[in-house]
């Protein structure tokens, strides 16, 4: 099984698209985190959050077998408890936050943190520097410490905290040396490449040696829509990695899938699993395997959002804010694709979002 625990929704994906991508990918189920950078929406505009979350709702409802939403949300806004509650509501099941003008160890932005804990929610923070080139100060790994306080919590650190990589691997080994079992551990890594092509192999080296497979996980990092293609050569440069390491069959099906399996849904049982040699099992065949006897049986369909039996529009009820159908925009100085150019079409930076 292949799980990719980290994908960017824009507001202009549709779902049939996002499941034609992850079948051309051979990706059985992805993490879809509700837009929050461009169209519109933005991480300091909390009515903004609030549509986009409602949009993402929308996008992977009926689709729980392939497609887990996360919530974005502003933990400095004293109304964000609820948000996050309405989201998890309206049938997403985590919930990405982006440290901008706040610190994790912050007083003010507990609260948040103590509502996800108490409903057991997997969480998946920016760690690192940060496309903006202004928030990565808010950012560095060890501030995330402070998420032990509140039991009950699952948290993902993304782009193994590039630069800060040591510090990453280090906060996520306080489990490892206090004997938390993989699947229990507060912190786990996002290999979603925050290092450039000349850091990755030793970096993943040395996460894989002080942790082990079992505190890391596989996410793209592309922006929705995209082609299965986009997908596939991310997947592609972690699975090049893995054959220059020459890792294990179980140590690749750990970091594929088996890591964010139980990021999602702790303590369940093991679905099925696509043949290695890419045999009869169709990406289809093996997320239905998934929705019965995975993460589809822990969360049932999400319901209805509030007024849509009456073609309702929750979106009516926020601020008058820019359509989020607006020409799609990038961050700044950003490829569509998500990647900048440094030095040649060959040598790729990340933008790390």
């Amino acid at each position: 099984m292949v799980i990719d625990a980290h994908l960017h929704c824009t507001g202009r994906e549709r779902a049939d698209e996002v499941l034609r991508a992850l079948d051309e990918a051979r990706i059985d189920h992805a993490v879809l985190l509700a837009p929050f950078l461009d169209n519109g929406y933005s991480l300091h505009d909390p009515a903004s959050l609030r549509r986009a979350n409602a949009h993402l709702a929308q996008l992977v409802k009926g689709h729980g077998d392939r497609l887990s939403g996360f919530a974005v949300v502003d933990p400095s806004d004293p109304r964000s408890p609820a948000d996050l509650q309405r989201a998890i509501d309206a049938g997403l099941r985590g919930c990405k936050m982006v440290p901008s003008g706040w610190y994790p160890y912050d007083d003010h932005v507990q609260p948040l943190f103590a509502t996800a804990a108490a409903l057991k929610l997997p969480l998946l923070f920016h760690s690192g520097i940060f496309i903006d080139g202004r928030s990565g100060r808010f950012c560095r790994p060890s501030f995330y410490e402070v998420l032990r306080d509140h039991p009950g919590v699952r948290v993902a650190l993304a782009h193994v905290g590039w630069p800060w990589t040591d510090e990453a691997i280090a906060v996520a080994l306080i489990d490892r040396i206090h004997g938390v079992p993989h699947d229990e551990a507060v912190f786990r890594l996002d290999i979603s490449f925050g290092p450039p092509p000349p850091y990755r192999r030793e970096v993943l080296q040395r996460a894989l040696a002080t942790l082990g497979a079992g505190s890391l996980q596989f996410g793209s990092d592309c922006f929705l829509p995209c082609s299965g293609a986009e997908v596939a050569e991310r997947r592609g440069w972690v699975e090049a990695l893995m054959d220059e390491l020459a890792l294990d069959a179980a140590t690749r099906a750990q970091l594929m899938g088996g890591t964010a399996l139980a990021w999602l849904r702790p303590g369940g049982g093991t679905p099925s699993v696509r043949p290695a040699d890419g045999g009869a099992d169709t990406a289809t065949d093996t997320a239905a395997s998934f929705a019965s006897s995975a993460l589809g049986a822990a969360h049932p369909p999400a319901p209805a959002l509030p007024g849509e039996a009456s073609g309702h529009d929750p979106s009516a009820d926020e601020e008058d804010l820019p359509s989020p159908a607006a020409p799609r925009l990038t961050p700044r100085g950003c490829r569509r694709r998500g990647w900048l150019v440094a030095g040649g079409p060959r040598r790729l930076a990340p933008i790390c979002c």
